[in-house]
């Protein structure tokens, strides 16, 4: 009886995945609309969005994060302050925390729309072309030094849009549809996205995944196993390291050692769940914060 009373709710107002979705398709309008007009920026135009994305999130936090700022700095410093007053200042900032984050959120959610068609407009260019040319950054001047699918030709950076992914030649080929856009904004609202195999689940993970790591506050990528890990990390690293942000693997590293620190300060970095998880358990237990490997956490997504 009572089955029968649901499914009939379900027929006359649909179900809450219905809704969530009906409520989502006017946003996706408007990133298909911004990618239209990005169509016509040039490599190096559609390369400093980024910044652009970057300087109005700092712009938006800039006042609580000053305070946190004085106020680390106040406790680092004064060192004839008694136990009372540091506790007093640590609530403090436990709470201005709080509050940037919840203006994160907010500011993340503005640019949201313009960041998914960035995304998608770079995953056309890399699809259409065998190489994309931009003027060299430092940034790419480094990548180049390690990676063979940048090179750099005098004053220019030339990506190519073919390379390898855990022993696999990757020809860069996938395009973002509206179903993967969809994903991606639930991915980014904190739900879940259930998809079925071949509709682009690591392809969907691009999208929240820029879009958080714009913060710098780091982004999470969470796999089973470690293959997973390193192919998702060198299949998709392209695309974001275009855009100059920062990609590694805990894979590519042992635990407890400075180049698991270093991954950790990567804007996006993958692992597997044990990884991610033995290193929280060790950083909880470490005695000095000169021996804890991973930052504050902010966003992570679990395949």
């Amino acid at each position: 009886m009572i089955d029968s009373i649901i499914k009939g709710f379900s027929k006359l107002f649909g179900n809450k995945s219905d809704r969530d979705i009906k409520d989502i398709l006017p946003r996706i309008e408007k990133i298909n609309a911004h990618y239209a007009s990005y169509s016509s920026l040039s490599n190096d135009e559609l390369r400093a969005k980024t910044a652009e994305f970057k300087s109005r999130i700092a712009d938006y936090l800039s006042d609580t994060e000053t305070e946190i700022s004085n106020l680390k700095k106040r406790v680092e410093t004064e060192l004839d302050m008694d136990l009372h007053e540091k506790e007093a200042i640590y609530d403090q900032l436990d709470k201005l925390k709080k509050e940037r984050n919840e203006k994160l959120e907010v500011v993340l959610d503005e640019i949201l729309e313009e960041a998914f068609a960035v995304v998608k407009e770079t995953a056309r260019r890399f699809k259409e072309n065998d190489t994309i040319v931009a003027q060299a950054t430092d940034f790419d001047r480094d990548l180049a030094a390690r990676k063979d699918f940048v090179e750099i030709k005098g004053s220019d950076a030339v990506w190519s849009t073919e390379w390898d992914a855990a022993g696999n030649l990757v020809n860069w080929d996938m395009l973002h549809y509206d179903v993967q856009l969809i994903g991606g904004i639930v991915l980014h609202q904190g739900k879940i996205s259930e998809m079925a195999t071949g509709e682009g689940k690591t392809l969907v993970s691009t999208l929240p995944a820029y879009l958080n790591a714009l913060s710098g506050y780091g982004v999470h990528l969470v796999t089973v196993n470690d293959y997973l890990a390193r192919r998702d990390c060198e299949w998709n690293g392209p695309i974001f390291q275009f855009h100059g942000l920062s990609v590694d693997c805990l894979d590519y590293t042992q635990p407890n050692s400075p180049e698991r620190r270093k991954a950790y300060m990567a804007d996006i970095v993958y692992g597997t769940n044990n990884e991610f998880g033995f290193d929280y358990l060790r950083d909880n237990m470490a005695r000095d914060t000169e021996d804890l490997v991973q930052r504050e956490h902010h966003y992570a997504m679990i395949d």
